[in-house]
């Protein structure tokens, strides 16, 4: 069962809730509990883990917001972290679909994507 299907069936949950829960069970380890890139699994990594606090900063006060989906996403061919990355939308589809069939799955994917997009431009310093 999928993440999106259980905080479905747990009720209402606030949306910046559901991309924390996205980014605590599927970047902390490598990106660390503050997003500072100092996770458990980011010293044994052969290029160093960014950190996600500073992305407005780094892009003259605008948070990417596009660009920090298609990362996540990884299906759309930007890949600035090379293999090490995984393909989150691949991963996010592979759990859903068995639930939602393709096409719905697919939304599901957007949706917790985009979640997971909106907690990071909500923890920017």
């Amino acid at each position: 069962m999928g993440l999106a299907v259980l905080l479905a069936a747990a009720g209402p949950v606030q949306a910046d809730e559901i991309g924390r829960l996205e980014y605590m069970y599927n970047c902390s380890s490598c990106h660390g509990d503050s997003a500072r890139g100092d996770g458990p699994v980011a010293r044994f990594l052969n290029v160093e883990t960014p950190g996600l606090t500073m992305l407005a900063k780094e892009n003259d006060g605008a948070f990417p917001l596009l660009h920090v989906i298609q990362v996540i996403d990884g299906r759309t061919g930007v890949g600035p972290h090379g293999t090490l990355m995984p393909v989150w939308g691949e991963r996010f589809m592979a759990n859903e679909i068995d639930d939602a069939g393709p096409y719905g799955a697919e939304v599901i994917v957007r949706g917790r994507m985009l979640s997971l997009a909106q907690y990071l431009e909500s923890i920017q310093e």
